[in-house]
């Protein structure tokens, strides 16, 4: 329930908690319902709905799955934080996909199997590539599930009206309810209600406040438009005002080019390695079917994908205007005069202020490079001290001021994207358990039944996992997924890329590819970000000083790959070769017509 001071604020306030409850509660019910609707009465239904998807709304479905709480609610935030140095999250990812869709998951739709790991263990005709590609789903998807619930306590925590750490346990509970009884199939209906859901609270704030700051009803063009109030292009005016207050142009590239490289490509070839949207492209009837889901689900992301920096772009000015409303050489903000989104959101501790020299007013600037007027007038700091980029699109509808009903609609897209995304990455976890080491290595005589439980079992015991990490997450969302897509680049796409498209790579090679991989980046991210993620427990700073050969942590899933590729190819010379039916297996996998059944162990 709402604080009494929320309550004291008069009915509007309340008001717009209850839009916020209908929206949202609204939303969970008919996910749930689904979930009931679509139950999972079998493994087939559980890990892949049975293969009988219809290719749109699984490309729907994909898209929802893809564009995680790091797309919706983290990336426009990270986007308009540093400008056009972090349109690499969008070049890295929507390039990734690109490669998935072309050169990954038809053959793997060819193959027959359930899982990822599946895949592995029988191309490498091996239970310890299986073991290993276990692992290495595990740690990935884990690390991107603490991005999920991040975003998502991000999104409870502000709407409401409850601490970070309750939304967190909120989401979990939600996800538990439809992801633990539907499996892939209700997790598939249930991802095509939260595209339609997540699409549409995106993109109406995106037009209201296009059509605010510029005139244009599409956010694409908007961009590139006249600003209506300054009469000169929106992202020079932009430039302007952020350069007056001493930090840099927004259309600039102001990191290291050699970073953003290794980046971009580190997100792109994690991309293509992802289990959780690997495993969609299982669900389908063919292998033409894999194609066409994938070409639809491009359509249902680009049209998040292309409103994004837009959305970043505006809320950035529209930030500077409400902080200096007379502009940036006029007076600022007086610490009275604070609007009711900065208010709301100080109550989730996500944004604060702090009156540093005791005038009353909100001294807003880059203090590493103070403006003259910081410095002809005495300011001692950036008075705003904390503004969590995860918080950006979901105040855009109060930044600008739309109505309530908007509001609520992005409060239910937001959590439309983080739990749709978790929900596919628990589903990868648990088969990989369950499926992968259970019934595969552990115990092949289990039955379905006893199958189905300890997959649930296993999806549970994940969820409370992600849960505890949550709590204290090693980053903002979307930098938090960067890192698993680091991992899945470094680990998975090198074993699954060879294992199409080499018919000499052996299993001896595919092991010792993924094992140094993994263990490489792995070491690398924790030597920055702790071990585990763990506060404190970092051997040395993360700054770029520290960075080897000045590559950040968030980078090195592409040097990881490099690494997997180099040892695969040695071992491989030095060993045994691959046997003659597995070349013809991986021979067959290339022609593209038919589909073999799924091939249950």
């Amino acid at each position: 329930m709402p604080s009494l001071a929320w309550k004291n604020k008069g009915s509007y306030e309340m008001d717009q908690f209850v839009i916020n409850l209908i929206f949202v509660g609204g939303s969970f019910a008919l996910y749930i319902g689904i979930a009931i609707w679509a139950r999972a009465g079998s493994t087939a239904d559980f890990y892949a709905a049975s293969r009988g998807v219809n290719p749109i709304v699984n490309g729907a479905a994909t898209a929802a799955d893809w564009m995680s709480a790091a797309s919706f609610i983290s990336m426009a935030g990270l986007i308009a934080a540093v400008g056009y140095g972090n349109s690499t999250f969008l070049m890295g990812w929507t390039g990734g996909y690109v490669i998935l869709a072309l050169l990954l998951a038809p053959y793997l739709r060819k193959f027959g199997r359930f899982t990822v790991p599946d895949f592995i263990g029988d191309r490498f005709y091996s239970q310890t590539a299986r073991l290993v590609a276990v692992i290495s789903l595990l740690v990935m998807s884990i690390t991107y599930v603490i991005g999920q619930m991040t975003g998502a306590a991000v999104a409870f925590s502000r709407f409401l009206e409850v601490d970070s750490t309750t939304g967190l346990f909120i989401a979990s509970a939600v996800v538990f309810c439809y992801a633990v009884l539907g499996g892939m199939k209700g997790i598939t209906y249930t991802q095509l209600a939260q595209y339609v859901v997540l699409i549409i609270a995106y993109t109406i704030p995106a037009v209201f406040i296009s059509l605010q700051l510029t005139g244009n009803a599409l956010p694409q063009l908007g961009l590139f438009s006249t600003h209506t109030a300054t009469g000169q292009p929106l992202l020079q005016t932009l430039n302007e005002v952020l350069m007056e207050l001493g930090f840099n142009d927004y259309t600039g590239n102001h990191g290291s080019t050699f970073n953003m490289v290794l980046f971009t490509l580190s997100l792109m070839i994690g991309t293509a390695g992802l289990p959780h949207v690997i495993i969609r492209f299982f669900t389908v009837p063919k292998v033409a079917d894999a194609r066409t889901s994938a070409g639809w689900a491009l359509v249902f992301i680009a049209l998040l994908y292309t409103v994004a920096p837009a959305v970043g772009a505006m809320a950035r000015l529209n930030i500077i205007t409400t902080l200096y409303p007379d502009g940036v050489q006029g007076e600022p903000l007086a610490f009275d005069n604070k609007p009711d989104w900065m208010l709301n959101w100080e109550r989730t501790g996500l944004l604060r202020f702090e009156d540093k020299n005791g005038d009353g007013l909100i001294q807003y600037y880059n203090e590493a490079n103070p403006p003259q007027r910081a410095i002809d007038e005495g300011w001692e700091g950036n008075e705003m001290v904390l503004f969590n980029n995860d918080i950006l699109v979901l105040a855009n509808p109060e930044i600008a001021n739309l109505p309530g009903w908007v509001i609520g609609l992005i409060a239910a897209g937001g959590l439309a994207a983080a739990l749709s995304t978790a929900a596919g990455l628990l589903l990868a976890i648990s088969s990989a358990v369950s499926h992968d080491l259970i019934k595969s290595m552990i115990n092949p005589g289990i039955s379905e039944k006893g199958e189905l439980l300890a997959a649930r079992i296993s999806m549970a015991f994940a969820i409370a996992l992600a849960t505890y990490l949550g709590l204290n997450p090693p980053g903002f969302a979307a930098q938090v997924v960067a890192l698993a897509f680091g991992l899945a680049a470094a680990s998975l796409f090198p074993a699954i890329m060879m294992g199409i498209f080499s018919k000499k790579m052996n299993s001896a090679g595919a092991i010792a590819g993924m094992i140094v991989g993994l263990g490489s980046t792995v070491l690398y991210i924790f030597t920055y970000l702790g071990w585990f993620f763990i506060p404190g427990t970092n051997m040395l700073p993360n700054t770029p000083d520290n960075w080897l050969f000045g590559i950040s942590p968030l980078s090195f899933g592409a040097v990881g790959a490099a690494l997997n590729f180099i040892a695969a190819f040695i071992v491989m010379k030095m060993s045994a070769p691959v046997p003659a039916e597995i070349e013809a297996l991986v021979e067959s996998i290339r022609v593209p017509k038919g589909s073999g059944a799924a091939v249950d162990h």
